[in-house]
């Protein structure tokens, strides 16, 4: 088996095909063991002279390991700054309903895509679950019942929606800011008619995505 390991090329195939000088098997396995040695810095001579009689020799590699970067943290606004760049303000000269009414429309389309249609057969639980988890940015609303009567009555197209309040914008051209705490509003679409509790709906639009609503019957405010 070692004759295997050390022996010579066949008779001028080390010229011909490698164009090396032939060697004796002397020769040979002085050059296998200092190449074994280059190639495993950290391993004693024993050590590969141990592994040259098993005939099993696997050459260690060392990879460099890259240095990570120390990424740094983009910070958003606090919600101090925001209100002191007045990110989330609406200029007077915006504050037309006319300009929303698009809005509006793309908000319609929006819901009938997420309803399946809103066809007449169309369960109205269904649509109910769907809307208590939608989008509300560009629905028409109506405050139908409470706790403050100046309330009763407004009916806008929705512009913000944050956690505590509504932003409306009505017909008249007017922006209301009308707290969900003791309000209930209705909203119809294509027909179907549905009512928000604003006691149980003091969410922020994205956290409303992954809350399960309980349907009731009636809710007092």
């Amino acid at each position: 088996m070692e004759g295997l390991l050390y022996g010579r090329l066949p008779a001028g195939a080390a010229e011909e095909e490698l164009g090396a000088q032939p060697q004796g098997s002397e020769e040979a396995k002085a050059f296998v063991n200092a190449f074994l040695k280059r190639s495993m810095p950290k391993m004693k001579d024993e050590a590969i002279q141990d592994m040259l009689t098993r005939k099993a020799v696997v050459l260690e590699h060392y990879s460099k390991k890259k240095k990570k970067g120390n990424r740094k943290k983009t910070k958003g606004f606090t919600a101090k700054q925001r209100r002191e760049l007045r990110l989330f303000e609406i200029e007077p000269e915006q504050r037309r309903y006319a300009i929303f009414l698009p809005l509006h429309e793309l908000w319609k389309q929006y819901i009938r895509d997420l309803c399946y249609g809103l066809k007449p057969d169309a369960q109205p639980q269904m649509v109910q679950g769907k809307l208590l988890k939608a989008d509300l940015h560009g629905a028409i609303v109506t405050v139908t019942k409470s706790k403050c009567p100046s309330y009763v009555g407004i009916t806008g197209i929705i512009l913000q929606e944050m956690k505590h309040v509504f932003k409306i914008i009505t017909k008249e051209d007017k922006l209301k800011v009308v707290p969900k705490l003791n309000n209930v509003f209705s909203l119809e679409i294509d027909g179907f008619i549905s009512y928000i509790y604003g006691n149980k709906f003091q969410l922020r639009a994205s956290e409303r995505s992954a809350k399960k609503f309980k349907l009731k019957g009636t809710i007092d405010l």
